[in-house]
């Protein structure tokens, strides 16, 4: 979906955004996300102990799905004339369910609030959930919350 102005997004809320493509959470993506963040639980990293484990497989981390958010709402939203966007923060954050290694990820998204800010600026509140497939639940529900100056 595309937004040029205030006014745009503001009537866009309780709109859904659709869903983005299929992406696969790789043990590689996974690792890569232990080594930025010195999360190395086994749970994460070690496929054979995991394999002994609470999900029979590793699983991403929380916040590495969350993270997917940055990757995501670009593909959900695109923002024509845009002076200066900036991520604010997040509000309830929540990870109902894991994402195992080798699971196909996408981001859904829905706008839920948006509040004029000064001139031309706007507070967007964003859902994003990451639905894993095959999975009644999703891995990550986080509600995004954006700067936009047009």
């Amino acid at each position: 979906m595309s937004f040029h102005s205030v006014q745009s997004i503001v009537d866009a809320v309780g709109t859904s955004l659709g869903a983005t493509e299929w992406l696969t959470i790789t043990q590689e993506r996974i690792n890569q996300f232990a080594d930025a963040t010195g999360d190395h639980q086994w749970i994460h990293v070690d496929p054979e102990r995991a394999k002994n484990g609470p999900f029979g497989v590793c699983v991403a981390h929380g916040y590495l799905t969350m993270s997917l958010a940055n990757l995501f709402l670009p593909q959900l939203a695109r923002f024509d004339g845009l002076k200066m966007g900036v991520n604010y923060g997040c509000d309830k954050v929540r990870f109902p369910a894991p994402v195992r290694v080798n699971s196909r990820v996408r981001g859904v998204g829905e706008v839920i609030a948006a509040t004029p800010m000064g001139d031309n600026g706007v507070q967007a509140h964003i859902r994003i959930t990451v639905e894993v497939e095959h999975q009644d639940k999703p891995g990550t529900v986080v509600e995004t919350i954006s700067r936009l100056h047009f």
